[in-house]
């Protein structure tokens, strides 16, 4: 039976120009998961920037498709898994790699965090982490090791984490619990599903990623996006890429750009 063509799920993008972005390329020079052969699933809050990205990355030849939803709450990402498997279905299609990049960044003293940025940093870095990683497995499961084909492992699910993942500091007292508990749930689902042969890992972004909103707060463009002071989301894609070919003798849990 010839193969199914892999498919990556990519959760939160920004306003376009951030990891998630990076991860679903934008041009032909970067296509990344795209030059691999993938198919992509683009899901986000923002629907204007989604499906002005969806139209981009057609436009570079890409095969993608966007999936709006209202919120992280369980129930949405649901129904954009639902719309995914009508719009990619099996077995032409199988779901290979996920992104995970949604987040809240809230920087507030301790005292002025209000229940509703609980809420929305709970929202993003643990019911919709907790979704997203119970459809992507349920998925992989189903998958079958095809190293004919260079799919030598069910699938690979990444997390999106940063400096707040490991410690704490002021003004990151919302944001770090986010953060932290994001980072405990793929090691949890890397221990636990590594035996079957799905690589969770989780990579920690030390540092202010170069995006569109950037340039626009930064004057000097130039100076913003040196790499020696910023992180280019094109290679933070790359070490994305990395992880989803990694050799199951050599699974990566944490990578940690610092």
């Amino acid at each position: 039976m010839p193969s199914s063509k892999p498919l990556l799920v990519v959760v939160g993008i920004g306003q376009g120009g951030g990891t998630g972005a990076a991860t679903a390329p934008i041009d032909q020079s970067r296509r990344k998961f795209s030059n691999e052969g993938y198919s992509i699933a683009l899901i986000a809050r923002g629907a204007d920037s989604l499906k002005s990205l969806e139209t981009e990355l057609k436009a570079s030849g890409a095969d993608a498709t966007a999936f709006p939803i209202p919120s992280y709450e369980q129930l949405s990402l649901q129904s954009a898994f639902q719309a995914i498997r009508t719009r990619y279905p099996s077995p032409e299609y199988s779901i290979r790699a996920a992104v995970y990049n949604a987040g809240v960044s809230i920087w507030k003293p301790f005292l002025a965090i209000t229940s509703d940025d609980i809420k929305a940093t709970t929202q993003a870095n643990v019911e919709g982490a907790f979704a997203f990683a119970h459809e992507v497995i349920t998925e992989y499961r189903k998958n079958v090791i095809d190293e004919e084909n260079g799919l030598e492992k069910k699938g690979v699910l990444i997390f999106t984490g940063a400096t707040g993942s490991l410690r704490g500091g002021p003004m990151t007292s919302v944001f770090s619990a986010g953060k932290f508990a994001l980072r405990a749930l793929s090691q949890s689902l890397a221990k636990e599903f590594g035996k079957e042969n799905v690589h969770v890992a989780h990579a920690i972004i030390d540092g202010v990623i170069v995006t569109p909103q950037g340039r626009e707060r930064f004057s000097n463009a130039t100076n913003y996006d040196n790499e020696d002071q910023r992180l280019s989301p094109e290679a933070i894609a790359s070490a994305y890429v990395y992880l989803a070919k990694q050799p199951r003798s050599a699974w990566t849990w944490e990578l940690d750009r610092a």
